[in-house]
């Protein structure tokens, strides 16, 4: 038997570092997903990825992956050499842009097409993450976060959890935070985050 586990971090970087740490820990490539803000513009389409593709953004070539591995995320979803750039630049709504790979990866692209019914919170839930965190997982991704997904067997759960948790945002915590400032649940029709707020953000939050 295998179950999700989900995490909210607190920018791309961190998400990243979480799917380096459960690969380590022995989580396979195509059972991890990580959905991160690009709000900010800090993944180019456009880009250079340091000479090797890299649509996991993992750090790692994705053509020695599927080499290696058989099937990494890059191979799995799809295998177009543009699919995560052209998720990329998807207009999720109440989040505004994302960059997407994995296996959530077509659940979050059907959200994204069915407008405001649905979205986010939809393939979220779908995947397994129950309403009330996925609220606040949305919300985060709005605020410049990142969630990272993975399918993992039961009897790794509590391990993997703790990997997943090193520098995960406490939900209970943040939602409190939320509240406090007046936010009560993800609204879809909501203003996307500009760079100038997700950067106030991480700063409340960081100290950044």
């Amino acid at each position: 038997m295998t179950r999700m586990i989900s995490r909210l971090y607190d920018d791309h970087e961190a998400a990243r570092a979480a799917v380096r740490a459960l690969e380590d820990a022995g989580v396979a490539h195509g059972d991890i997903t990580i959905l991160a803000s690009n709000a900010d513009n800090w993944y180019s389409p456009d880009r250079e990825a340091d000479t090797y593709p890299d649509r996991d953004l993992d750090g790692r070539d994705d053509r020695a992956e599927a080499a290696g591995a058989g099937a990494g995320i890059g191979a799995t979803v799809g295998g177009a050499a543009g699919l995560l750039t052209g998720l990329g630049l998807m207009a999720i709504p109440g989040v505004g842009p994302v960059v997407a790979a994995g296996w959530l990866v077509a659940t979050l692209a059907g959200a994204a097409a069915g407008g405001a019914t649905g979205g986010v919170i939809g393939a979220l839930t779908q995947a397994g993450v129950g309403k009330e965190e996925a609220d606040i997982y949305a919300e985060g991704l709005r605020r410049g976060g990142a969630v990272v997904s993975a399918r993992v067997p039961d009897a790794d759960a509590v391990r993997l959890q703790a990997v997943m948790d090193r520098a995960a945002v406490n939900i209970t915590e943040r939602s409190a935070a939320y509240r406090k400032g007046g936010w009560k649940s993800f609204d879809p029709r909501a203003t996307p985050y500009t760079a100038d707020q997700i950067r106030r953000e991480r700063e409340l939050y960081t100290g950044r």
